[in-house]
């Protein structure tokens, strides 16, 4: 693995703007969010995907449809990004 190819580590917040992310790697960032924000606590997030023609919004809300660590998306509203962004409920940690 080269320097170029090393994980990046991101603070994890309550808001991830896809803008930075290559599209192919947009599912699995969207993912790999979806648990660190489950783990840190957070009841709810907010993804921004963009406006443009909705591509990146499918892509996401396709992960969103199929994730157990979800229980309800939807639009964001016009002061936090509205058809930009996606408000995400996500579904309370068990404890083992």
């Amino acid at each position: 693995m080269t320097e170029d190819e090393q994980p990046v580590e991101l603070p994890i917040e309550d808001s991830i703007d896809l803008h930075t992310f290559a599209p192919r790697d947009i599912p699995d960032v969207v993912a790999s969010y979806l648990e660190a924000a489950q783990e840190a606590g957070f009841e709810e997030v907010r993804i921004i995907h963009g406006r443009g023609i909705g591509v990146q919004k499918e892509r996401v809300r396709g992960v969103l449809e199929k994730s157990a660590l979800v229980e309800a998306f939807e639009e964001a509203t016009p002061d936090r990004g509205g058809w930009g962004a996606t408000v995400v409920r996500l579904a309370r940690l068990r404890s083992s």
